[in-house]
């Protein structure tokens, strides 16, 4: 059976870190026969230059028909300031394909403990999982600007957090049973909701996973003070985009992380969490290894080929324990080196 993988490449690093990926997918499917097929679509800034539309028909009608989609990046100056932004077509893009939780996965590589900010004893031991809510709150509320005033809301309703909050309870359940709610139930009516409807769903449903709640504030300092003490962080979609952005240096580059956005079925869209960095597009100086993790978690949560994850993820730490590293690791391997140096060992 085929499996039909969309690929949008984008903008900036997009197209390169991308083609990374497909190369180690493509080696994955080699040893394994997964089946893999691929298309790529125009997705972003590169989309509005050629058809004035960051999602434009033809790759939602592929992205809804795909079993699987692989992002690269979207944006950069040159879109900056614009009628159409690329980052709308993301937008529009989880909206369409129903993609409500958000997963990103923080965890220290062996060999990389002197790239972290942290201290090594505070280092030590991170390996967390952030599940983020992403269709609902402040990002898709109702919106009002003007040259005086502007409002965004923010709106939450129970089964758009009990939804998310079962996918980060069932991933708790398969680590370490830990799972850690973050809120504003001090102050936001939203929070509030969201604390009470996760403490129902613990109570009658997952009563075998132990629950924490944390306020944002709080956790955003106990996040540099003690990271190894968190396993699954959860909560709403404008506190775990910046949750995880902090979380994402604690490894010593944002280069290493990748993410899925997941619905009800087995489909996702898969991507690194890295921006377009367009000051070092086209130089073969980007670290793919966000996108190939992304890659391996493809394979994991839309094609449950869970071995062909794991040798894929095996392989990127088999890769940098033998300090092969690009630019923002302190090395001076390329993009496509460093895929190949993975795709090999895969």
């Amino acid at each position: 059976m085929t499996a039909h993988i969309v690929l949008l490449p984008g903008d900036g690093i997009g197209p390169e870190v991308t083609a990374a990926a497909r190369l180690v997918l493509e080696a994955a499917d080699a040893r394994f026969d997964l089946g893999l097929s691929f298309v790529e679509h125009d997705f972003g800034g590169i989309a509005i230059d050629r058809n004035g539309d960051p999602f434009p028909a033809d790759t939602r009608i592929a992205c809804e028909a795909a079993d699987a989609i692989l992002l690269g990046a979207v944006g950069g100056p040159k879109w900056d300031g614009g009628d159409l932004r690329p980052e709308a077509g993301l937008l529009g893009l989880r909206k369409a394909l129903g993609t409500f939780a958000n997963l990103r996965p923080i965890a220290l590589f062996e060999g990389l403990e002197h790239l972290s900010p942290l201290k090594p004893d505070r280092a030590a031991g991170i390996d967390l999982l952030i599940v983020r809510e992403l269709t609902g709150g402040i990002y898709f509320g109702q919106r009002r600007e003007g040259d005086d005033h502007a409002a965004d809301e923010c709106a939450y309703s129970a089964e758009e957090v009990e939804r998310v909050a079962r996918i980060a309870f069932i991933a708790a359940r398969g680590r370490s049973g830990r799972l850690t709610s973050v809120d504003k139930a001090n102050v936001l009516a939203t929070s509030r909701l969201w604390r009470t409807t996760v403490i129902r769903l613990h109570e009658a449903e997952f009563g075998d996973v132990t629950l924490d709640h944390m306020l944002v504030d709080a956790m955003a300092m106990k996040l540099i003070e003690a990271p190894a003490w968190f396993d699954v962080i959860l909560t709403e979609n404008m506190f775990g985009d910046i949750l995880s952005d902090e979380a994402s240096v604690l490894a010593g580059s944002i280069g290493l992380a990748p993410s899925a956005s997941l619905g009800k079925g087995p489909r996702g869209l898969y991507e690194p969490i890295h921006g377009s960095a367009p000051d070092i597009a086209g130089q073969d100086k980007a670290n793919p290894i966000g996108a190939i993790m992304s890659a391996a978690m493809l394979l994991r949560h839309s094609l449950d080929k869970g071995a062909a994850a794991d040798a894929i993820e095996e392989a990127v730490r088999a890769h940098l324990a033998d300090g092969a590293r690009t630019a923002d690791l302190g090395g001076e391997m390329g993009t496509m080196a460093t895929a190949e140096g993975v795709a090999g060992r895969v």
